[in-house]
C-alpha cells in the first residue's frame, strides 16, 4: 500500500496539479476571509475565524473532486490500471495507497490556513479573545469533512474512465451529502416532525455539530463510517470490472 502511496505522492508533486490546487485553495480563501468585505473577519464584531470556516465546504466540494477525478479515470483510460494490477499489491492495498495520497495532498493544502488563526490571534485585543479549542474542533471538522469527500471524489472516478464526468459526478454527491439532506427536510411534509432525523443523514449536521466545540462520539462514526463505506464501494467497482 505505501508503495502506491509514494507513486502517488511522486505522481501529484511532479506535476503542477499540486502546486494548483493548494494556490488556488490558498487565494480563494486569502480573499473571502481577509479582503472581501461581505465575509472579512477583519469587519466582524468579535475575533472569530468563522466566515472560513463557512466557506471552506463550499471551496472543498469542488476543489476536492477535481483532485481526485484522475485517480481512477485517468489509470483505467491509459490501461495503466491493469498494469498496475500486476504488481504484487491486492486490489484494497492500491485503493487505500491513492486515496492516503489525495488525503494527504488536501490536508497539506488545509495547513497553511492555520496562518490564519495566529494572525488573528496578533490583532486581537488580547490572545485570549481567540478561542483555541474551538478553532482546533472547526480544523477537525473541515479535516474530517475533506477525508470524506476524498473518499467519494475517488468513487466518482471509479465509475467512469472520463475525468470531466468523474469531476461532475463527484461534485454532484459531494453537493448532495452536504446540503441535500438540509434541503430536503425543509419540505413542507417533513418539517416539524422528521426535519431534524433527516439532517443527520447529511454532513453539514455533523460538521456543524463538530465545529461547536462538541466532539461527540456519534459525530466521529459518522464520518469515519462515510469514509470506510465511500473506500469500499470504490473497491467494489473496481473488483467489479476487473
Amino acid at each position: 500500500m505505501w508503495s502506491i502511496y509514494r507513486q502517488e505522492i511522486r505522481s501529484l508533486f511532479s506535476s503542477l496539479i499540486a502546486y494548483i490546487v493548494i494556490g488556488f485553495f490558498l487565494l480563494v480563501m486569502g480573499l473571502m476571509t481577509w479582503v472581501f468585505p461581505e465575509y472579512s473577519v477583519l469587519d466582524y464584531p468579535y475575533a472569530s475565524l468563522e466566515s472560513f470556516f463557512r466557506l471552506a465546504p463550499t471551496i472543498l466540494t469542488i476543489m476536492i473532486p477535481a483532485i481526485t477525478m484522475r485517480s481512477f479515470a485517468e489509470e483505467s483510460q491509459t490501461g495503466t490500471l491493469d498494469l498496475l494490477l500486476t504488481r504484487p499489491i491486492t486490489l484494497a492495498q492500491l485503493v487505500w495507497g491513492k486515496y492516503f495520497a489525495y488525503l494527504s495532498l488536501v490536508l497539506l493544502t488545509l495547513l497553511p490556513t492555520l496562518i490564519y488563526f495566529l494572525s488573528l490571534k496578533s490583532l486581537a485585543a488580547t490572545p485570549a479573545m481567540v478561542d483555541g479549542g474551538e478553532t482546533l474542533s472547526e480544523y477537525l471538522g473541515l479535516a474530517l469533512q475533506a477525508a470524506s469527500f476524498t473518499g467519494i471524489g475517488m468513487l466518482a472516478s471509479t465509475l467512469s474512465t472520463n475525468q470531466i464526468i468523474a469531476f461532475i459526478a463527484g461534485v454532484f454527491m459531494c453537493f448532495i451529502l452536504q446540503w441535500g439532506f438540509v434541503f430536503i427536510s425543509k419540505l413542507p411534509g417533513w418539517v416539524g416532525s422528521w426535519d431534524y432525523m433527516i439532517q443527520q443523514f447529511g454532513i453539514d449536521a455533523h460538521y456543524t455539530s463538530i465545529s461547536r466545540g462538541v466532539i461527540d462520539s456519534r459525530d466521529l462514526l459518522y464520518f469515519f463510517t462515510l469514509i470506510l463505506l465511500s473506500v469500499e464501494a470504490s473497491f467494489m467497482v473496481l473488483a467489479s470490472r476487473n
